[in-house]
């Protein structure tokens, strides 16, 4: 077994490498020791701000032996580059969602990884969190029932309001589905299984879009991806699933997921988020009741993943937020793209099993059993 604390090499020093610096620390697991960015200067700023031993260049963090596990926050387009020749470096993976753009390259990443005897993780991780644990929980006990149905929707205009670097989100690896579906998705997996087929229609509603966040207002950005996205899944167990994503809606008063089983029904918070109200409503009650969460971790605990992949290396226990739970859901996204594209149903070639309800009890800072 690995021994604790791994040693953890960040790559990509972008908004969301803040948070994980800030929880890594308060992680028995893991521990940041470098960081690298394509803009020296902005890792430099990073490893000062986080306390970290340095910053250096990429190819100096991938030859550092200490390092066992490279957490890529790079934009989706560098996913499979850095995860592929971290892997050919001897180091486990963990990547930002999605795993890849392009499926194949998904599929390189876990075969790269299979043949080395090496780990790839994947986020979202929030599906750890408290609320989607006890939502776990509470359908494994029976408490709706067999699970027949379920709804998600993420609905809103788009992020060039207030992210300071949009361009991304309109291109390749981008739109509503490739970004936020990854936590709908992964929520939904996690509480129903894989899935088996999928069918789905998808639109661009407005071909240009405006940024008015700093420091790009006014600037022009071509939307090369659906911005709008309705698909419909079958799943393995024999549930049906809907779904919505969109950068195209202004206004909505929907839930965000909703599982309906033969006995009863769960309504669920944000899946971007940790914790939230679980709300739970049986076939004969008057009304929606709220259920106490049994597990701990409510806030935003991005990093959890990449511990409880730490904890397991050496092992052969499976990690949680797993490259092939992964693979699976960027295989779902594409065939609401091509279902659309093509007007049929896909069949899907992926599966992954239910990752693992975590141990009750468990707390922030230490490794999942």
């Amino acid at each position: 077994m690995e021994a604790l604390p791994v040693k953890v090499g960040l790559i990509g020093c972008g908004n969301i490498s803040d948070i994980y610096l800030k929880n890594a620390r308060k992680l028995d697991a893991i521990e940041v020791v470098t960081c690298a960015d394509l803009v020296r200067q902005r890792a430099a700023a990073k490893a000062t701000e986080h306390g970290l031993p340095r910053a250096c260049a990429v190819d100096e963090l991938l030859a550092d032996p200490q390092v066992a596990i490279v957490l890529n926050l790079t934009t989706p387009d560098a996913h499979a580059e850095i995860a592929l020749v971290a892997l050919e470096a001897g180091k486990s993976i963990y990547n930002e969602k999605p795993l890849a753009i392009q499926l194949e390259d998904g599929r390189r990443i876990l075969e790269t990884a299979r043949s080395k005897k090496l780990r790839v993780g994947c986020a979202p991780d929030t599906f750890l969190g408290g609320a989607w644990q006890t939502a776990r929980k509470l359908i494994d006990e029976g408490a709706i029932g067999v699970p027949v149905a379920a709804t998600a929707f993420m609905t809103c205009h788009g992020h060039e309001n207030w992210h300071p670097d949009p361009e991304f989100l309109y291109q390749a690896g981008g739109g509503p589905m490739f970004d936020m579906g990854p936590y709908y998705l992964t929520a939904l997996v996690n509480l129903l299984g894989p899935v088996r087929r999928v069918t789905g229609a998808a639109s661009i509603t407005f071909p240009e879009r405006t940024i008015t966040s700093e420091p790009k207002r006014g600037r022009k950005i071509k939307v090369e991806v659906p911005t709008h996205v309705a698909g419909v899944l079958e799943f393995v167990g024999g549930a049906v699933g809907t779904i919505i994503t969109s950068f195209d809606v202004w206004h909505a008063n929907l839930p965000f997921i909703e599982v309906y089983g033969a006995t009863g029904s769960l309504s669920l918070p944000d899946p971007n988020c940790f914790g939230g109200t679980v709300r739970l409503r049986a076939a004969d009650d008057d009304a929606w009741r709220e259920v106490p969460l049994a597990f701990a971790q409510v806030e935003n605990e991005r990093g959890l993943g990449v511990a409880d992949m730490a904890a397991a290396l050496g092992t052969r226990q499976q990690h949680r937020a797993s490259g092939e739970l992964a693979l699976h859901v960027l295989e779902i996204m594409h065939a609401f793209h091509d279902a659309a594209h093509e007007g049929c149903h896909v069949e899907l070639k992926t599966a992954c099993d239910r990752p693992a309800l975590l141990p009750r009890g468990f707390a922030f800072g230490q490794p999942a059993d």
